[in-house]
């Protein structure tokens, strides 16, 4: 590393700022929302800002807080929702949080002795605001309470954790777009893919969405918070679940007290090393001090649909001509933490990732709104985007297509790491989901809509079929 790095920087995203001639090239920290701006954090000196600071005023710099040991940088931002659902404004909603990280430590109130979260009896509430706008803010804060962030954070917040370390900026080179370009030239209407998309069974969606939500009386779930012991219960019954289909799966375990990543593959039947990867994330959150935290929507119904889409696999026999990696992601609630593991350990192994695709929130339809498919304005492939906007006019168009300004799920991780991924989401426009991280988040309520979630799956896994190429095998 090159010489002493006092400075944080933080900028407009501009790519071309982290290009290899670039002084900020391998200083950066991460690309984070703040409203509708992008905003990169990079880890710099004061030469560089000097160079850099004659091309533009638009940035902040300041001292890099002695992040030591326990310490731990935290970006939080207000995520994009609905007005409906606002009652207090986002300086108010940012004090309150405040407060409750300025409340002296207390006993553990936070814990159910069978489902709930674990916070350590004494917390260190000591932080300090390093960078803050209306939207969004920069702390430091103790590690473990890193970890915990979200149990504090107003519901319509998130936060994300800093690497410990700066990075190269992975952007998406041309030729993991023109394979996707290729699939968009050649696109025409399958009826083998539209029956076998179509064989996407409803009943079972409900069957399955009941079972990780607890509602069923039986699975004995109440929470699928990341460190919840009924995220492991989760975790298990979906590898089974997807074992059963014929895909090969494993638990990845990324970081302790987290529930692990449920990696399911299923392998070409031709020779290649291209590998498409189809995801939701199963941890919850819920609403402050209960630990219920059923997640029907946000985001059970992403992977309901994932598994949804299993379930036809081999209903159908379907044999695919590239890789397929069916994932439920862990610790995406407490920043990306499950995906991000996975996105850098491809990336470390080279590993040939063609096409990713995050479902994150599909079965919620605000009343007297059609059926939507909303894809991401911000952080993405715009090709990826335009094949899945272009599959849904095909095979599911009753879904109206348009952007959202929701973002970002775990497709963020690979965007970040040089892969082609898009997010699918269930309006085109913010949150409206009114028990949005919240413990009302079930699947038998008012706006949670099955059909809609179908289509969604249909065009998810009619995107797989058109990219990878397949046959049928009995």
């Amino acid at each position: 590393m090159r010489g002493p790095l006092p400075f944080l920087l933080i900028v407009p995203f501009d790519k071309s700022l982290l290009e290899q001639e670039s002084c900020l090239s391998g200083r950066l920290l991460g690309n984070y929302r703040d409203g509708s701006y992008v905003k990169s954090v990079m880890l710099t000196d004061q030469d560089c800002i000097s160079s850099w600071s004659a091309r533009t005023k638009s940035f902040s710099a300041f001292f890099a807080p002695a992040v030591q040991g326990f310490r731990q940088l935290v970006w939080i931002e207000e995520e994009s929702v609905d007005s409906s659902l606002k009652t207090l404004t986002a300086e108010d909603e940012f004090a309150q949080f405040l407060e409750r990280l300025s409340s002296p430590p207390v006993e553990e109130t936070f814990l159910d002795s069978k489902q709930g979260v674990f916070i350590e009896t004494h917390r260190d509430f000591i932080y300090e605001v390093h960078f803050q706008t209306p939207t969004a803010a920069l702390l430091s804060v103790n590690s473990r309470l890193a970890l915990h962030l979200d149990t504090v954070l107003p519901r319509y917040w998130k936060s994300t954790p800093f690497p410990s370390f700066p990075t190269e900026f992975f952007p998406v080179p041309p030729s993991s777009v023109e394979p996707v370009k290729s699939v968009l030239a050649s696109l025409a209407y399958d009826s083998t893919v539209a029956t076998i998309a179509d064989s996407i069974s409803i009943p079972q969606m409900k069957n399955d969405i009941r079972f990780l939500t607890g509602e069923d009386g039986q699975s004995g779930i109440i929470s699928r918070h990341s460190f919840a012991q009924g995220s492991r219960v989760a975790a298990a019954w979906l590898k089974q679940r997807f074992e059963e289909t014929g895909a090969t799966c494993r638990l990845m375990l990324f970081l302790q007290g987290f529930a692990p990543n449920v990696i399911c593959r299923y392998e070409s039947v031709v020779d290649t090393t291209g590998t498409v990867i189809i995801s939701g994330h199963y941890d919850s959150r819920g609403s402050f001090g209960s630990t219920r935290m059923p997640g029907g929507d946000d985001d059970g119904s992403g992977t309901i649909a994932v598994l949804s889409i299993a379930r036809a696999i081999a209903r159908n026999c379907v044999k695919f001509h590239q890789n397929v990696e069916l994932v439920a992601f862990a610790g995406e609630e407490q920043g990306l933490y499950g995906s991000r593991a996975y996105a850098r350990e491809l990336r470390s192994l080279d590993a040939n990732v063609t096409l990713m695709i995050q479902a994150d929130m599909l079965a919620y339809r605000k009343p007297g709104e059609p059926m939507q498919l909303g894809l991401p304005m911000s952080i993405g492939t715009p090709e990826v985007a335009q094949l899945v906007a272009n599959i849904s006019s095909l095979y599911s168009p009753e879904l109206e297509v348009g952007f959202t300004t929701a973002c970002c799920s775990d497709h963020q991780s690979f965007h970040e790491q040089g892969y082609a991924s898009t997010q699918v989401f269930e309006r085109a426009g913010p949150i409206a989901d009114p028990m949005y991280h919240n413990s009302g988040d079930l699947s038998d309520r008012e706006g949670f809509d099955f059909d809609q979630l179908k289509a969604i799956a249909k065009v998810q896994f009619a995107t797989i079929l058109h990219y990878t190429g397949f046959e049928l095998r009995k």
